[in-house]
């Protein structure tokens, strides 16, 4: 098996939020998930819109998950507001 953090759609009709997860690569885009590291909401205000578990990143990253290249995006994006 090989885990995959990647996001996770919910929410409702043009109201999406999704979930940052990790799963098995194999699995559905809203399939069962491994473990929840945080969540993404587009349509909140900037501060509220991503809510991220960084010490559980970094511990699956070390386990050896992959990223898609959208949650890189937003871990990159919560990585430099970090800084500021």
């Amino acid at each position: 098996m090989s885990a995959r953090i990647r996001l996770k759609k919910m929410g409702a009709k043009k109201r999406p939020c999704y979930r940052i997860v990790v799963m098995d690569s194999r699995a559905p885009r809203d399939g069962k998930a491994i473990e929840e590291l945080g969540y993404y909401h587009p349509v909140e205000t900037e501060e509220r819109q991503l809510v991220l578990k960084a010490d559980k990143v970094n511990e699956w990253l070390q386990k050896g998950a992959t990223i898609s290249d959208t949650a890189r995006k937003l871990l990159n994006r919560q990585a430099r507001t970090a800084k500021v």
